[in-house]
């Protein structure tokens, strides 16, 4: 039990929930801070709505990342795919240097506001830490180990679900825990092409200048990271 109470995830989860539950509760304390302001607390949209809308976002763009970062890492670590690895590896490193607002700015008028053209921007802006974790975790796997593999009979499908990607997960975790923070935190700005976020308040914060709206939604989102990024590390595999 004691030691359960010092589970840092714990906490943190304990406190975003109560902070995106309660945080109606909190109108006092802004209206104290920001007593020139006619509407300190953000009440258009409830913060687990909105929560819940970041965190669907942020899961569908995150599983785009992985499945496609998953399929470009391991072909080019593959014989057939190394001849492209230098051209996919310069992609996407573009994709993760075009700013996202760029992105939505272009994709918008052409698919339409809302969460689509969100999706597409943080998909696009995650692939570079998968990616480079991927690659990263299937080129340090000694060669004995892909012999050992094969020598046992298992066909090259086989020996990469059985055997590579199993070693080489904590490294693609720790690329794909990367990735999924920094969409939690780039998901915010959906709310620029009507996308229903965390980033809402922000938005109309920032367009307002009402500074209480801003700090509402930012707390939220820092939190909210700190949690995902808590819980993803428990899905790495632990030493006896």
């Amino acid at each position: 039990m004691t030691r359960r109470l010092r589970d840092p995830l714990l906490w943190s989860s304990t406190a975003l929930l109560l902070l995106v539950l309660g945080m109606p509760r909190l109108q006092p304390l802004f209206a104290a801070l920001f007593p020139q302001l006619d509407r300190p607390m953000y009440l258009q949209h409830s913060f687990a709505e909105l929560a819940l809308a970041h965190l669907v976002l942020v899961a569908a763009s995150s599983a785009l990342s992985l499945g496609v970062g998953l399929a470009i890492g391991i072909l080019v670590t593959r014989r057939a795919g190394r001849e492209f690895r230098p051209a996919l590896e310069s992609v996407v490193a573009i994709a993760q240097t075009v700013p996202p607002v760029a992105v939505l700015a272009i994709a918008a008028p052409l698919i339409g506001f809302g969460a689509l053209p969100a999706l597409i921007a943080l998909a696009l802006y995650g692939l570079l830490p998968i990616v480079q974790a991927t690659t990263a975790g299937l080129d340090a796997l000694d060669r004995a180990v892909r012999d050992a593999a094969h020598g046992l009979g298992m066909t090259p499908w086989q020996a990469l679900r059985q055997v590579e990607l199993p070693l080489a997960w904590p490294v693609i975790l720790a690329g794909t825990r990367s990735s999924v923070v920094i969409n939690i935190g780039t998901a915010a700005i959906a709310s620029t092409v009507g996308a229903q976020t965390l980033g809402t308040p922000i938005i109309v914060g920032l367009a307002g200048f009402n500074t209480a709206y801003v700090i509402q939604g930012a707390l939220v989102v820092a939190l909210l990271a700190v949690v995902v990024d808590q819980a993803l590390g428990r899905l790495a595999p632990r030493g006896d």
